[in-house]
């Protein structure tokens, strides 16, 4: 036994490694945490690349004890970008969310600075003792983006959902593991601009190391999605007494506090249904299981929008989706970031129809998703803090390869936007109309115009409109995501060339390669939720 070389590695490996000198030591690569499947303190995977993922390879030591303090992390480990960008924001979990007012700070404070700012940037050990009351607020499209949230394609739910594509709202089949790379080449390329990027998982596993209400929180949560139920055509009164128990929410709770956290996370993602029927022998119970995942997670766009006065929770019309919404309004409570409003039934709200276009001026389309029972709501809460809504309404089409308006339309600059050619136009018998809502004195909104071509609205509006072509919109070309100041996120190469041709565009575009991603219906747009951009003055 003493021989056997115990440990993650070869004896070889091992003896050729405690060979090496300091120099040798010194030169090996850095190690970090992944973004997709670590968690701060336990990670199962270390990579060189901060935004990759590979498996634990023969020339990387042991991994070390965990270290609690990030301040204590030593250079040669770095935290993943993701779990720094939310240092760098929220506040320190030390209560349980209903005791914070939501998730709120009860005192006021600084906001935090954007990451493009001039100076030296805190430690994240000092902004994770402040509390921030972090407002999220979108005037513009084209407004200087700060913090943004995604949601990495990994874990049970995307693999569940990849059993079945059509069924799970997916274009295509998909490959996860392709997946996974793509959208880790998305968040850095939004990092290399100064956006800072939070992850949905890296949100719910935030501070449950350290804080016991951020622990309690978290189990509380997981305890929607678990469910326990009798099997079908089952009776109470078929289970012994002293087994019923293990029906109850108690014996849930119990369950899931000896859950590690990457267990919990998951069993909220797969969102669980264990049916349970007398077995009459061993424990006395059996079970058989069904889920309902969120297998579409990873487009963080449509669970809410952000607006001038703040975020505002949506309401999904696919029954595969319903427990998003509830999920991400936890991670909002988490950061400390307010939500303003919520659409209630028979209102539904997608994040993909709406867009910002400055303090004057929001769209919002409805048709296949989104509703007008959603814009009235906006209009009658003051949620949204502009003079003026165009509903854009999609009357004639209503299709799925165009469910959303962010699917057709994208707003490049103050004055410049894409548009699909083919429903421009008043003779087009795809074309979209709108309806223009103005806010009066009193504060309510009144109808002041209606079934105006879309096209034509937006050229009224002073934007110049680049035409996409009908087999470049179904390749996502229309479907790209503004960073502010002109700056755009593109997937498709001849959508990008078209931009930059224009001579009214006057940014930069990077076209990455998104098509893993994009084969679950949605581009970089869908898949990323920016709840914070420079407000201009």
């Amino acid at each position: 036994a003493a021989g056997g070389g115990g440990g993650p590695f070869p004896r070889s490996a091992a003896a050729s490694s405690s060979g090496r000198n300091s120099r040798d030591r010194a030169a090996l690569p850095k190690r970090h945490f992944c973004d997709c499947c670590c968690s701060r303190t336990k990670p199962r995977y270390l990579t060189t690349d901060p935004g990759l993922c590979e498996p634990r390879t023969e020339p990387h030591p042991p991994t070390p004890k965990p270290f609690r303090n990030p301040s204590k992390i030593p250079s040669s480990m770095t935290l993943s970008q993701s779990f720094k960008d939310m240092l760098a924001v929220a506040p320190a979990p030390t209560q349980p969310i209903s005791k914070t007012n939501g998730g709120v700070p009860v005192a006021p404070a600084p906001e935090v600075k954007a990451a493009h700012t001039s100076g030296p940037r805190p430690k994240a050990s000092a902004l994770l003792k402040e509390k921030y009351n972090l407002k999220g607020v979108q005037e513009s499209e084209n407004d200087r983006a700060e913090i943004v949230i995604v949601c990495e394609p990994e874990g049970t739910s995307l693999q569940m959902g990849g059993l079945h594509p059509r069924a799970s709202l997916y274009e295509k089949p998909v490959n996860l593991e392709a997946a996974k790379t793509a959208h880790a080449e998305f968040r850095n390329v939004m990092r290399e601009k100064g956006v800072r990027v939070l992850t949905v998982r890296e949100i719910l596993a935030y501070g449950t190391e350290d804080h016991v209400g951020a622990r309690v929180d978290l189990e509380d949560f997981a305890v929607q999605a678990l469910t326990y139920q009798l099997a079908k055509d089952g009776r109470m009164e078929d289970i012994e007494e002293a087994d019923r128990y293990y029906l109850s929410d108690e014996y849930k709770r119990k369950v899931l506090e000896h859950m590690s956290v990457p267990q919990l996370i998951d069993t909220i993602l797969i969102n669980p249904t264990v049916h349970l029927a007398p077995s009459y022998r061993d424990t006395g119970l059996t079970a058989t299981y069904s889920f309902q995942p969120l297998s579409n997670l990873v487009y963080t766009r449509d669970q809410q929008i952000t607006t001038c006065r703040g975020v505002v929770m949506g309401s999904l019309r696919s029954p595969q989706r319903a427990l998003e919404v509830s999920l991400m309004r936890f991670c909002f409570a988490k950061l400390g970031v307010p939500v303003v409003g919520e659409v209630q039934l028979p209102g539904y709200l997608e994040g993909g129809d709406f867009f910002p276009a400055g303090r004057d001026l929001a769209l919002l389309g409805i048709g296949l998703r989104s509703n007008l029972a959603a814009a009235r709501q906006l209009m009658d809460g003051d949620l949204l803090g502009t003079r003026r809504l165009a509903v854009v309404r999609d009357d004639f089409e209503q299709h799925q390869d165009r469910m959303h308006l962010d699917c057709v339309f994208s707003i490049l600059s103050d004055n410049l936007c894409i548009m699909l050619e083919e429903m421009m136009g008043d003779a087009s018998p795809t074309r979209r109309l709108v309806d223009e809502y103005v806010r009066g004195a009193d504060g309510r909104y009144a109808l002041e115009r209606t079934d105006v071509e879309f096209s034509r609205y937006m050229r009224e509006q002073g934007y110049e409109i680049i035409p996409i072509a009908p087999a470049h919109q179904l390749l996502y070309g229309c479907n790209c995501l503004n960073l502010g100041e002109e700056r755009i996120v593109s997937v498709h190469q001849d959508t990008a060339r078209a931009i930059v041709k224009s001579p009214h565009f006057h940014g930069d575009v990077q076209c990455i390669d998104y098509s893993p991603i994009t084969s679950m219906y949605g581009a970089v747009h869908c898949s990323s939720q920016v709840i914070k951009r420079a407000v201009r003055r």
